[in-house]
């Protein structure tokens, strides 16, 4: 028997995916960094930044629904197609918005492409045997992270000079333009793994399904193994701390430390250069020091990290503070993501992932969003509520953001410490 390569799982989808992800993670690096300047520049505030968040999650009470159910009976590469095409319409309207309140209709439209996480997450997981996932995942995002890791200082740099109000439509053009060529590849080369028969879907189902996902939440949470029940909790407080903080990091560093935009972007090239190296080797740690172990390291050093963002005061200061966070992300993201692939059957994956979300965790990530493929519609009233508050929350005092965050990731530890585990037999 020939040995099998150590990278053999390395091919078809993870491939793609990791070349169209990487695409789409330099588009996104480009715009979400700044994306609340924009909204500033537009004659917003961070109330309304808030409230923008909020109008981005708020479709996916309706689409995440219907989107894990459908994940499981149609075909997922056309959900994955058709949500790029929307999306670049989308951008569209963002581009040429003349107020915040344009803004905030096209982040509502763009909250409907959520439908494409349950697909992207299960064909991941249907990809990878349990042995190669925390490898495969971290390798995918190694190479998927790779070209972003110079788009923050470019953006900066476009912000700088063209203010953020010009600067940032040339970037949502360019954005635009990224996904149209990710859509694309997606659509030429990926391949349906699924064994399981698709049936073509009509529009007077889609009533039906949305009733059908929610009767079926309940069943879900019965489903789920104490452990299963316990990594959600601790997903769900990642997204809150997110919600709350996630669009102020670049607010923060520019009115209240001082710093330009290109500084801004050279922090957040270096914070890109250490997660993209901590990513490949954050894999095998998952897969040889375990789950729980690696997720717990990345808690504790969070807890400690995060809140020193608004007590370092020096580009210096918050230079170190944002390369800790990338470390800690970097092993939070495998760790996270191989527990819910282990733990969910797979018969159950695209639902259970559109209900909790697909098991990646949000530790200090500045690009501003508040949403994305970890995040489940049963969290999305509560994010919501998260992503209000943080603006009012900065409103009422800038730091109050990151003592909210260190708050979860203390109680995070805890949970992960009295009751999540490795399990032994994990799912296929």
């Amino acid at each position: 028997m020939k040995r099998r390569s150590s990278l053999s799982f390395f091919s078809g989808n993870i491939k793609v995916f990791a070349i169209s992800d990487m695409i789409g993670n330099f588009a996104r690096s480009l715009v979400f960094p700044y994306a609340s300047l924009y909204i500033l520049a537009l004659g917003g505030d961070p109330a309304k930044i808030g409230f923008i968040g909020l109008l981005g999650l708020s479709a996916g009470l309706v689409v995440l629904p219907i989107a894990g159910y459908v994940t499981d009976h149609a075909d997922r590469i056309r959900l994955l197609v058709l949500s790029g095409f929307l999306s670049s319409l989308f951008l569209l309207l963002i581009i040429f918005a003349q107020s915040w309140q344009a803004v905030a209709v096209a982040t509502l439209l763009f909250g409907t492409v959520v439908f494409q996480f349950p697909a992207y997450a299960s064909l991941i997981a249907d990809s990878l045997s349990p042995a190669d996932r925390g490898r495969g995942i971290g390798i995918m995002n190694t190479i998927s992270s790779s070209l972003s890791i110079v788009a923050p200082f470019i953006a900066g740099i476009i912000v700088d000079h063209y203010s953020a109000n010009l600067g940032m439509r040339i970037l949502y053009t360019v954005m635009l333009i990224l996904y149209l060529i990710g859509t694309g590849i997606q659509y030429l080369f990926l391949q349906e793994n699924s064994p399981a028969q698709h049936q073509p879907l009509r529009l007077s189902a889609l009533t039906d399904t949305l009733k059908q996902a929610y009767q079926a939440a309940p069943m879900l949470l019965k489903q789920m193994t104490p452990t299963l029940r316990a990594l959600a909790w601790v997903i769900l407080l990642s997204f809150l701390a997110n919600g709350v903080a996630s669009p102020f990091w670049v607010v923060y560093a520019t009115e209240e430390i001082g710093l330009s935009a290109t500084e801004w972007g050279t922090i957040l090239l270096v914070e890109a250069i250490i997660r993209l190296a901590a990513f490949f080797a954050a894999g095998f740690l998952v897969d040889r020091w375990g789950r729980t172990r690696s997720l717990m390291l990345a808690l504790i050093i969070a807890s400690i990290a995060t809140p020193l963002f608004v007590v370092l005061k020096s580009f210096s200061g918050i230079l170190l503070v944002r390369s800790v966070i990338a470390v800690t992300f970097s092993i939070a993201i495998p760790a996270c993501t191989a527990l819910m692939a282990d733990l969910v059957p797979r018969h159950l994956r695209g639902q259970m992932m559109a209900a909790i979300g697909q098991g990646g965790m949000m530790i200090g990530p500045a690009g501003g969003g508040v949403g994305g493929p970890a995040l489940g519609y049963l969290f999305i009233p509560f994010v919501m509520l998260a992503s209000l508050a943080g603006g009012y929350l900065y409103t009422l005092n800038p730091t109050l953001p990151w003592i909210f965050s260190l708050g979860t990731s203390l109680v995070s530890i805890l949970i992960t410490a009295c009751c999540i585990r490795d399990t032994s037999q994990a799912e296929v």
